[in-house]
């Protein structure tokens, strides 16, 4: 897993988009006429590890008051990197006395990716999951991609929620703790976001499509949360970055009751949009495997 992208960021983590310095970055690197380094202006390399305070501020969206009941979850990490995030995680669960069972899928990181492409918005790319929901009865499914900035949710059927909903879903959730505050939501498919957050006290706001964008317009209107039908949510205090943890903790893991889900998936806007209950996934590239066998990993 040691092959990513980056992503350029300002102070404050804010970024860089085309409008504002990401072409003048472009234009020096294609230019390419740097000054030799100065051997006494090195820098210097240290690699440290960040996950105890990364999960701590997982925590802090979770309610654990409100795991009542014992709840089983099945995670498919898509061999990427999530799965030493859910293991610690999963501890931390065990700890408090939080009646929670995570069944791990394609847990182990794995560059060659044997099981598929780890991009459950492709429908070839949920089966797995569905799968594992079915066999072990789960209560929900989560599906990371590789780098698990997006997650996606599966309900108890394992019918496969859009991420359009889920945007729905957690301003709703934020709303209950902070009314009245901002939502960004995207252009595409708003009528269900708009009408959860008027109905829920808060404000929709409309932005461009695009991190930079919602990021930028998320400061501007000092709002809570950010959410696009692409599976990427962005959280105020996670610095106005975007997460695919922090959704399923915060809205789908464990405030959102079972039948909520069903509504949720059950629904869908005028048209239909491909993927919303219905829609069962299709076994393609990303392959079948073993996974939802009980002790698969």
């Amino acid at each position: 897993m040691n092959y990513n992208g980056m992503k350029l960021v300002r102070e404050n983590a804010k970024p860089i988009s085309g409008d504002t310095g990401l072409r003048d970055i472009q234009r020096l690197a294609e230019e390419n006429q740097f000054p030799p380094v100065d051997p006494a202006r090195r820098g210097t390399l240290r690699q440290i590890s960040v996950l105890k305070e990364y999960v701590d501020h997982l925590m802090g969206y979770v309610d654990l008051a409100n795991f009542t009941r014992p709840l089983k979850l099945v995670v498919n990490s898509g061999n990427g990197a999530a799965g030493h995030v859910i293991d610690e995680v999963e501890k931390r669960f065990a700890a408090a006395g939080a009646p929670v069972t995570f069944i791990k899928v394609h847990h182990q990181p794995d560059g060659h990716f044997p099981n598929g492409i780890p991009n459950p918005l492709l429908p070839e790319c949920r089966q797995d999951t569905a799968d594992a929901v079915r066999v072990h009865q789960a209560d929900m499914g989560i599906a990371f991609d590789g780098d698990f900035d997006r997650c996606f949710l599966f309900d108890d059927e394992a019918s496969f929620i859009e991420g359009y909903y889920i945007v729905g879903l957690l301003a709703e959730a934020f709303l209950q703790k902070q009314p009245g505050r901002k939502i960004i939501h995207d252009p595409r498919l708003t009528w269900n976001t708009v009408d959860i957050v008027t109905r829920s006290g808060g404000q929709p706001v409309m932005s461009k499509t695009g991190h930079a964008f919602i990021k930028e317009r998320m400061r501007q209107e000092d709002a809570i949360y950010g959410g696009e039908m692409s599976a990427h949510h962005y959280f105020r205090d996670f610095a106005y970055c975007d997460s695919g943890m922090i959704p399923w903790a915060a809205g789908g893991g464990a405030s959102v009751p079972e039948e909520q889900f069903a509504e949720i998936a059950g629904g869908g806007p005028p048209g239909g949009v491909p993927g919303v209950g219905g829609d069962q996934p299709q076994a393609g590239k990303c392959g079948g495997g073993d996974s939802a066998h009980p002790g698969a990993v």
